[in-house]
């Protein structure tokens, strides 16, 4: 399953992620520092989706988010939808 989220409060305007056997296959920022953006994506492919939601949650930038927390935001509501 393939899902576009919506970001709120950063740079980048969307996250498009999947997610299968509860690792990351895919992840790519829309918009935002795309050195920053493109790293981040790279290092979160095969990694554990709970595992890199809960250490990104949080991660303020230029307020009370940042595109890692919305990468989290956007795990969890993946996790929730594929419930």
């Amino acid at each position: 399953m393939n899902m576009h989220y919506k970001t709120k409060g950063t740079c980048s305007s969307a996250i498009d992620l999947e997610i299968e056997n509860g690792k990351i296959t895919a992840c790519r920022f829309t918009g935002g520092c795309r050195g920053n953006t493109n790293g981040l994506a790279r290092m979160v492919v095969g990694q554990d989706a709970r595992d890199v939601m809960t250490r990104l949650r949080g991660i303020p930038c230029q307020g009370d988010t940042s595109c890692p927390d919305q990468l989290s935001r956007a795990i969890e509501q993946y996790l929730r939808q594929a419930q």
